[in-house]
Order: structure tokens, then sequence, then C-alpha cells
């Protein structure tokens, strides 16, 4: 690991549960790689502007295209991507909305998912162009979505966040969902004591490579 990307996208910040674990997450993965390169981008409705028809027009606009006007609009997007891009770690911080994700993580999508930079049209279909990538998104939900729960039906952040992330490329993809979060005292530590164990395991593989 060379370049550590953490993405947070919680309304209630340092608060947040999936930014919490994220955040025990990432520190340990730093532990183990201690020089690798850290950014964090924190996705709020005020650091991320949701896409305007201006914003998409200058982006896909080629950089040697475009006016002055159009340059400074397309800008965060385009640095959005090169952190994206940058990185060989994501650690994707995404709290669960009304069975979703947060619009201000659907934003950093629009704005990174750009036609012949990410991803490409071939006459093969379209192909990802962020690969060789490790992603794992850390998940906060108030009920239980995951293995045979009845809500299952109604998770549509998982599904979604594999979907748009494989037509990325970014197709090497873990989940840890912190679950229950909203069933009681008890249900809400089963959720952290589950995320924790499962990660746990995924940074002793870590920890083996890295020896």
């Amino acid at each position: 690991m060379s370049n550590l990307l953490l993405v947070t996208s919680s309304l209630f910040g340092d608060s947040s549960k999936s930014s919490q674990i994220a955040r025990e997450f990432v520190d340990a993965l730093r532990n183990i790689h201690p020089g690798a390169n850290f950014a964090e981008r924190a996705l709020t409705p005020d650091s991320i502007p949701h896409l305007s028809l201006e914003m998409f027009g200058a982006t896909i606009t080629p950089a040697d295209k475009r006016s002055a006007e159009q340059a400074l609009i397309a800008q965060p997007a385009d640095e959005m991507i090169e952190e994206l891009e940058a990185a060989d770690t994501v650690v994707l911080a995404v709290p669960m909305y009304n069975f979703s994700i947060p619009s201000t993580l659907k934003a950093w999508i629009d704005h990174v998912a750009r036609a012949g930079r990410t991803f490409r049209y071939t006459a093969n279909g379209p192909e990802g162009l962020l690969k060789h990538k490790q992603v794992f998104v850390v998940t906060g939900r108030g009920g239980i979505y995951s293995g045979d729960a009845p809500a299952k039906v109604l998770d549509f952040q998982e599904p979604y966040l594999r979907g748009i992330l494989g037509f990325l490329g970014l197709t090497n993809v873990t989940f840890i969902h912190v679950e229950g979060l909203s069933g009681g005292p008890e249900s809400a530590e089963r959720g952290f004591a589950q995320a924790r164990h499962a990660l746990s395991a995924i940074l002793s593989t870590q920890q083996a490579r890295a020896a």
C-alpha cells in the first residue's frame, strides 16, 4: 500500500458510526503501512456541490479546449478524480439513508464518473479504467439488511455501490456492515463487535502481506 484515500459522507461528522469504524480501520492500516501517503475527503453539503449543467459541460470539455471559466468550474471534479486515481487503497464510510447512500456520496460519484477518464466506451461495451485498486466500504445501518434478514430486499446501498464501483473498474470491493444501530444498546454493540471482528481478519491479512 502506497496511497490511501478515506472518503466520509455522513451528516453527523465525527459522531458518525460509519466514520468511527472506518477511522479505526484506517488508523490500523496506517500503522501497518507507516510509509503510505494518506488523503481524506469529507463529503458534506458545503464541501461538494451536486452536479449542474455548467459543471457537466465543463468536465466533458477536453482540458485544452476549456475556457478559463470552464477550467475553474471543472477544477474540483478534476481534483477528486486525481485523488481517486492516485490511491491504491480506498476506504468509503457510508451511512445508509432511506435504504441507499447519502446524496453527497452520489454527488461525488457523479463528479468522478467521467467518460474517457475513469471509464470508456469500447466496441465490447463500457470499460472501467480505475483498475488494480482495493476498496473497503464501511457502512452504518440502523437495521439489519445482510445475510437472510427480511429487510435485505430494501438494501439499495450495497448493490448500487457494487454496480457503480465495478463500472469504474473497482471490482476488488469488501463491505463491512455496522448494522442494528437503531435496535437499542445491545443491538448496536453487536453491530460494532461484528464489524470489528470482520476488520480484524482483514487487518491480519494486511499484516501478513506487509511482513
